[in-house]
């Protein structure tokens, strides 16, 4: 489960994964190219209250403090797209609950020598194929410490997914 939630994004996580996988059966017209969006960041020393105040991702990079990850600096990094029905949505009626899962999101070689992760963010992207990071809204910020040294780094979701809707 995620370290934090942007306020962006409260409430909307479970509509968000609805559209990616189009199985509302509602028009998702305004959708049909979006998906979730997992990068990998350098904190700095903001706090989760300064983090979670960011209306875009955009506006992360253009903060002082937390960083992407660059292909440049670490070689082979790249955001992952999940799209389709890749996200599962668990509805638990007895719990009054809904959970999202991912798969476990793989970088393989991921360059040594470059920057310190400490965080892995999941945003939404309303158009995986035209969209910009000023359109990404970032939902969910997970703790996740490694130093790459060149081989695979795996971020493992886990077991009850990434995120409760309660």
């Amino acid at each position: 489960m995620p370290d934090f939630q942007h306020n962006i994004a409260k409430g909307r996580g479970t509509q968000w994964v609805d559209e990616i996988r189009q199985t509302s059966g509602f028009s998702n017209a305004g959708y049909v190219n979006s998906g979730l969006i997992v990068s990998l960041w350098r904190r700095g020393t903001d706090t989760d209250d300064i983090l979670n105040n960011h209306d875009d991702i955009a506006a992360m990079e253009a903060a002082a403090q937390p960083a992407e990850l660059t292909s440049g600096v670490n070689a082979n990094y790249a955001r992952k797209t999940i799209v389709d029905t890749t996200p599962t949505v668990t509805i638990d009626d007895t719990n009054n609950w809904v959970d999202i899962d991912i798969p476990d999101q793989t970088w393989v070689a991921l360059g040594a020598g470059g920057t310190a992760i400490t965080d892995l963010s999941i945003a939404f992207d309303p158009d995986t194929t035209a969209g910009t990071d000023s359109t990404l809204r970032p939902w969910t910020f997970h703790a996740f410490a490694v130093t790459p040294d060149g081989s695979d780094v795996t971020a493992q979701i886990a077991t009850l997914g990434f995120f409760r809707s309660q």
